[in-house]
């Protein structure tokens, strides 16, 4: 072999080696740094707020875990999880929606309650001190409430309505919205006078202060149990670890901030 050939031997020899070692590297690098664990949560929304601080306190305590949430109506992401949609735990506006999706072999294990939720009447220039019985006021022309067939809380806002006799009277003053936040943003832009809300929706950074609210007793409208249900799927472990986690005793410091509670309180 001359000396050329012997050449070109050793630098395929050193080329091969160097292309194993890289190989070898990067799935060694793979091992000690992996890719952050991502899980997908599909949540209602009136959950914006606090779903957002529980994150990140889920995510200080688990270096190398991510959550991506998406947040729309109970009803409408129901349809989207139904048709397919890759989410791996559901967070609901209310109980029957979890088990919409157990009963259709959507959920992994059973739903659980994570919270209970309250109902309000805001306006940004109303006095609503009289509780539900503004609606009757002259001056109020129009009246948000988010679409009670795809909404829990617009539902509940409905039967309390209904309860007390006024809604067929006020049923002509109502603005539907598609979830409880655009109820809000209704009353707050001026397209509507007042907007039954989530009591979590008047507490929060966006509203406090910027307009008044009455909060509906439990004798008008019982506290909403809000439950979740991890999905099937490739990471049902990671999803259930932060289903978990916002309803470990940690997290109720978080919720009862945004006006939430653990347990009902009549």
């Amino acid at each position: 072999m001359n000396k050329l050939a012997q050449l070109k031997l050793l630098l395929s020899i050193f080329l091969i080696s160097f292309v194993i070692f890289s190989c070898k590297k990067k799935q060694s690098d793979s091992k000690n740094n992996p890719e952050p664990s991502v899980i997908s949560v599909a949540a209602a929304a009136n959950l914006r707020g606090v779903l957002q601080e529980l994150k990140d306190a889920y995510i200080k305590e688990n270096s190398g875990r991510k959550v991506e949430i998406s947040y729309a109506s109970s009803g409408l992401l129901v349809q989207q999880i139904i048709n397919g949609a890759p989410f791996d735990l559901f967070l609901s506006a209310d109980s029957s929606f979890p088990e919409k999706l157990k009963s259709t072999h959507k959920g992994f294990g059973n739903s659980s309650v994570y919270t209970y939720g309250r109902i309000a009447v805001w306006s940004s220039n109303s006095d609503v001190s009289e509780g539900l019985k503004v609606v009757l006021n002259p001056k109020v022309k129009k009246i948000a409430i988010a679409n009670p067939k795809l909404a829990p809380y617009g539902k509940n806002a409905v039967e309390a309505l209904k309860k007390s006799g006024l809604f067929t009277i006020i049923e002509h003053k109502i603005v539907w919205a598609e979830n409880i936040n655009q109820a809000a943003q209704f009353a707050s832009s001026g397209n509507a006078d007042i907007a039954f809300v989530a009591f979590s929706n008047v507490v929060g950074k966006e509203m406090t202060g910027k307009g008044k609210f009455y909060e509906l007793s439990a004798q008008e409208s019982s506290p909403i149990p809000q439950s979740g249900i991890v999905l099937k799927g490739k990471k049902t472990t990671e999803a259930q670890l932060f289903f978990d986690f916002i309803k470990s005793e940690k997290s109720k410091r978080i919720w009862k901030k945004y006006g939430y509670q653990s347990e009902i309180k009549f």
